[in-house]
């Protein structure tokens, strides 16, 4: 059944709470770059990408997302959960021995939504190409999505993959580039800056569209759907997406540190304060 916007909007809520006592529970993993892409994914699953469930490896005639950045897998796996790939109460064995949600999405035990494993920086979108250009050959007109941070792109694979793709006219992936300024190390014009992005991949032969409001769920859907209107043109198409790391958390908010640190007890229940659902279904 499609969902609303205040739907979605209040299931944006319940997956950052979803991402936070994932990876409290365990002390570790990402919720910063997660807590930022949560727009990003509820718009994907809930509104734009058109996929079946039960869930096929295969996914022949539907849209397929490669999340690149593997990392930041609490938001993925929270969506695929709350979007009815797998049992929402799984989230309770993230990163823990013989779990399916490892800290980097793998493919071996069968998580469904999940078609390759991800978190080797700067694979995504090879991949996703892969399965883009198999999917013309196939006579297949869905398309396939992609996710990529920004300290991602200092990976020279990426650049590889760009030139491939215009110069191969693969005009039916839509790349997304999660901006949010910073990288495990501090921001990134620091450790390695990106430039002119926009000129860059418009120098590569991409059609590029930005998002100024990467945390509007609204803002981020209508890029994505812009975006779809622009495929089949001979160019493949970037979206970069200017989100904010740990967003919907103030104390997370406009550092890098909450890369890769999970809350303690205190700043967990300080979150979920801020996060407020009148009738959470938390796990």
């Amino acid at each position: 059944m499609s969902k609303s916007i205040e739907e979605l909007k209040s299931l944006t809520t319940q997956i950052r709470r979803d991402i936070l006592r994932m990876v409290h529970a365990v002390n570790s993993g990402h919720p910063g770059g997660s807590l930022g892409c949560t727009e990003y994914f509820t718009a994907l699953y809930g509104k734009v990408m058109q996929y079946n469930l039960p869930f096929t490896m295969e996914g022949k005639n539907e849209d397929h997302f490669y999340l690149s950045n593997g990392h930041i897998s609490p938001v993925f796996y929270s969506t695929l959960a709350r979007f009815g790939f797998f049992p929402v109460d799984e989230l309770r064995t993230f990163r823990k021995l013989d779990s399916r949600l490892q800290g980097h999405p793998t493919t071996h035990e069968g998580l469904p939504g999940v078609r390759i494993a991800s978190g080797s920086l700067g694979q995504g979108l090879s991949v996703a190409l892969g399965v883009a250009l198999g999917k013309k050959l196939d006579g297949d007109d869905s398309l396939v999505y992609t996710l990529h941070g920004d300290g991602e792109l200092q990976e020279g694979q990426i650049w590889e993959a760009l030139m491939f793709a215009a110069a191969k006219k693969v005009d039916n992936v839509i790349a997304t580039i999660d901006y949010n300024g910073r990288q495990i190390d501090g921001d990134t014009d620091d450790v390695l800056s990106l430039g002119n992005l926009h000129a860059k991949l418009e120098a590569f032969g991409w059609t590029v569209l930005e998002e100024k409001n990467g945390n509007d769920l609204e803002a981020v859907i209508g890029i994505l759907e812009k975006a779809k209107t622009e495929t089949g043109k001979d160019k493949p198409v970037a979206i970069i997406l200017h989100t904010e790391m740990g967003f919907g958390v103030d104390y997370m908010m406009g550092s890098h540190s909450w890369h890769g640190k999970a809350p303690n007890d205190e700043q967990l229940d300080t979150a979920f304060k801020q996060l407020y659902l009148e009738a959470p279904a938390d796990y």
